[in-house]
């Protein structure tokens, strides 16, 4: 069996990039990370994520990508605006009249993500 160390973004801006994140999960950055570094460590999620500097942009759709939900009582469409403040945009609404359904969003760099009903939300 192996562990999933990791989830690792490429990226022009990693100390700003894990900066968004961090407000999104309420992660913690690597305590040694600095401003200009080329590799960034968000710490505390299940998984960690890492933030590494690439020179050329996003160009086509993520092959992977994040799955997320509330937590804490939160629910999907609370968790969409908050995100939205933080930065991020709503890419593609997938929710159906009878609360199914996703919202694919994009971080300030781009990458998509979706935003899914937690489980406390589905009962």
């Amino acid at each position: 069996m192996i562990d999933v160390h990791c989830v690792t973004f490429d990226c022009a801006q990693p100390y700003e990039l894990a900066t968004f994140w961090r407000d999104a999960t309420g992660g913690e950055l690597h305590p040694e990370t600095e401003k200009n570094d080329d590799e960034v460590l968000l710490q505390g999620g299940r998984v960690d994520l890492l933030f590494i500097k690439v020179p050329e942009g996003k160009t086509v759709k993520n092959r992977v990508h994040l799955d997320l939900t509330g937590s804490a009582g939160t629910t999907r469409e609370e968790e969409v605006e908050r995100l939205a403040e933080l930065g991020a945009t709503i890419f593609e609404d997938h929710r159906n009249p009878d609360g199914s359904g996703w919202v694919t969003m994009l971080d300030p760099e781009g990458n998509e993500f979706c935003v899914c009903r937690a489980e406390y939300e589905r009962v």
